[in-house]
């Protein structure tokens, strides 16, 4: 399945019977964009609560990937089955949704793909939307084939920084990655991991939509660095995902996320920074 889908597409594919529709509306977020929680849904959408039933709430750090257990055991209770058509989408445009899409495939999914545009799009077209409700749902069948490739670790951090097998790309704003303004978030340091480089996330949307695709090849291609692996960071591990889900519209393969991403790194002990 194509990771990226047109409002057009959804549109006539509403009714398909394995479609799920999921709505990942943030009340909030760090990239200081305006933004409003919506009162209305794509209709027939269930809500996906990324801030608690999708997250690692032992973990201290943010939006920390759940255990592929507790991961099924929620997708099922939105009645996610592992034959569904799964599209995701949020209330800005691109930004949580990328974070949902690179989850699902991680725990094994392949039919998923994110809305371009998300909800401001389907709005500006008059497309159906209802009420905010929910619905009691049939429990899915839904089972998590977890794949741990999918992610680095602080400590793989730091053996990177010494190897330089992969490259780090921050998509952070430049002004967080050069410590230029203080971190949002309490305690943490300001600055980049050593040897990464910028690429902030709203440089490869427009308009909440993803910019053409040859326009992202480019950019891509600015940072001359094709052949390696790379691991995409941000601050909690949700907009690293917006440039993830950018290098697979590109057909860019090998890609990892630091899940713990700058919340973690920023508060460790003894580890590099540079600003």
């Amino acid at each position: 399945m194509n990771p990226l889908v047109s409002i057009n597409w959804l549109s006539e594919n509403l009714n398909a019977p394995d479609l799920v529709i999921l709505d990942v509306s943030l009340e909030s977020n760090v990239a200081n964009i305006e933004v409003v929680f919506p009162r209305i849904q794509i209709k027939g959408a269930r809500y996906f609560d990324l801030k608690r039933s999708f997250s690692d709430l032992e973990n201290p750090l943010p939006n920390t990937l759940p255990n592929p257990e507790a991961f099924a055991f929620a997708s099922r209770n939105l009645g996610i089955n592992n034959n569904s058509t799964i599209v995701v989408y949020d209330n800005i445009g691109i930004y949580a949704s990328p974070r949902v899409w690179w989850m699902f495939k991680s725990m094994g999914h392949k039919n998923i793909a994110v809305l371009d545009g998300g909800l401001p799009a389907w709005k500006n077209k008059n497309y159906p939307t209802e009420s905010i409700q929910t619905r009691e749902l049939p429990e899915g069948n839904f089972k998590a084939l977890f794949n741990s490739n999918f992610q680095k670790s602080a400590s793989q951090i730091l053996e990177n920084i010494a190897s330089k097998e992969a490259i780090v790309i921050d998509a952070r704003s430049n002004e967080r990655f050069f410590g230029l303004v203080p971190e949002s978030r309490k305690n943490l340091k300001s600055g980049h991991i050593p040897n990464a480089v910028n690429l902030p996330f709203l440089e490869v949307l427009k308009d909440g939509k993803f910019i053409p695709l040859n326009e992202i090849s480019a950019i891509f291609k600015k940072l001359k660095i094709d052949n390696q692996p790379k691991i995409f960071t941000c601050g909690s591990g949700l907009t690293a995902c917006v440039l993830i889900l950018a290098a697979a519209l590109i057909s860019e393969n090998n890609h990892f996320l630091y899940d713990g991403s700058w919340t973690e790194w920023g508060q460790l002990e003894g580890v590099p920074i540079f600003n």
